[in-house]
């Protein structure tokens, strides 16, 4: 009978993120709960209840037996332990941790793509009737997405921030006394090094000039 494996993976990455998240959450509640000692037993009770209603500040949150509200550093360590850590799950004996890990991310970015079929690419709702149309419709969706999936592995970067990066570049027209014309603006570095390593020619300063209309 084969025997499920467990795999534990640690993304350093996403440990710092949990650790600033934390950080930035104890520091809420140090502020929140500071002077307390001062208050009635039925002060600090109401600021108990309210701070349960927030799961993410009640977790760090501990009462003395005297009733005094104070930081659980031992539940901070605790977490600290698990910073970027997760674990999964195989049954096939045969696979390294290294394929387990890979497997798994690959996973990810499937149900990533098909999130963003539905949602950033508008794959639903499907107004079409005809056979042919739908299926138009999602080729059309799937070939968006690889063109996005091409452009982040070229890119080392999220879409997200590319098409906000590049959504800054505008064409304007302006028209004058004697001639009307098109100018794009000024290329940041951020987007220079978008262009280059996408091998995209950077647009003309100048895009039309036409004499104007009398």
């Amino acid at each position: 009978m084969p025997t499920d494996r467990f795999v534990i993976c640690h993304n350093l990455e996403a440990a710092e993120r949990d650790r600033h998240m934390r950080e930035q959450l104890v520091t809420q509640l140090t502020d929140l709960i500071a002077d307390t000692d001062k208050l009635s037993d039925f002060k600090r009770g109401e600021l108990r209840g309210r701070i349960a209603d927030k799961p993410g500040l009640n977790r760090y949150l501990r009462a003395t037996p005297a009733g005094k509200l104070r930081i659980d550093q031992a539940k901070i360590k605790t977490e600290e332990n698990l910073d970027g850590k997760y674990l999964l799950r195989c049954s096939d004996p045969h696979l390294s941790a290294e394929d387990i890990a890979l497997g798994y991310k690959q996973l990810l970015e499937v149900e990533r793509g098909w999130r963003d079929m539905k949602q950033i690419i508008d794959l639903r709702p499907v107004y079409h009737r005809l056979e042919e149309r739908i299926r138009a419709h999602v080729l059309l969706c799937w070939l968006a997405l690889l063109l996005i999936r091409i452009t982040e592995t070229t890119t080392g970067d999220t879409w997200p921030h590319i098409r906000r990066e590049l959504g800054r570049l505008h064409l304007g027209t302006f028209t004058g006394p004697t001639e009307t014309f098109q100018p794009v603006t000024t290329l940041t570095k951020p987007q220079r090094d978008l262009l280059t390593n996408l091998q995209i020619p950077a647009p003309k300063q100048i895009v039309a000039l036409q004499p104007a209309t009398r």
